[in-house]
């Protein structure tokens, strides 16, 4: 029996293995071209409002965001709920934190990551560029704190717009890709009806 678990085990490391040094390169190139244009989009309105390096439109966070909406299309992470909706916490959770306290960065900016991770735990909204999201609303630039709660709508709910408009487009260009990903939706819809105690 231990011969049979170690043997078992052996071929599904072996399977693990080959499959993650397999090169996809049609996964690949729309990995790219999904995130090019996406960011690109971003760059665009940039470099349209705004001169200089003072990046509002362009946040850091996007760029991880596109990683995941792009190149881990079938994660839990990377589904338009938490795209959208772990951006939007995010940002409401850092730029209230900014708004209590403005000069004490060293309180600020780990209660506006800890309380965005919380609040998209309790929201299912669970996206980790949120973190990011978060702090750039205590660390931006001056224009970005600026804004204040208009950081929430712009740039953060019209930049995850654009990502997952593009993401809509590329991720569905090819039978290989779905996005969003229904095998998601449908696990947690299960997990519902099974709480509920209905048949599926």
């Amino acid at each position: 029996m231990p011969v049979q678990k170690i043997k078992r085990g052996y071929r599904k490391t072996r399977y693990i293995l080959y499959k993650e040094t397999l090169v996809d390169y049609k996964e690949h190139f729309w990995s790219f071209l999904g995130s090019f244009v996406g960011i690109g989009i971003l760059a665009y309105i940039q470099s349209i409002h705004f001169s200089g390096n003072d990046a509002v439109y362009l946040i850091g966070s996007f760029g991880a965001s596109s990683v995941l909406v792009y190149g881990i299309i079938q994660s839990p992470f990377s589904q338009p709920r938490n795209l959208i909706g772990g951006h939007l916490v995010s940002a409401l959770i850092g730029v209230t934190v900014h708004k209590l306290a403005p000069d004490i960065i060293w309180i600020a900016a780990p209660l506006a990551v800890s309380l965005a991770i919380i609040l998209m735990q309790i929201t299912k909204t669970l996206h980790p560029p949120g973190g990011a999201t978060a702090l750039i609303a205590i660390i931006g630039s001056d224009k970005i704190k600026a804004l204040g709660y208009m950081y929430v709508l712009s740039p953060v709910l019209v930049g995850c717009l654009i990502l997952f408009l593009t993401a809509l487009i590329f991720n569905n260009m090819t039978s290989s890709r779905t996005y969003p990903s229904h095998s998601t939706y449908h696990k947690h819809y299960h997990k519902i009806r099974k709480r509920l105690g209905k048949k599926k």
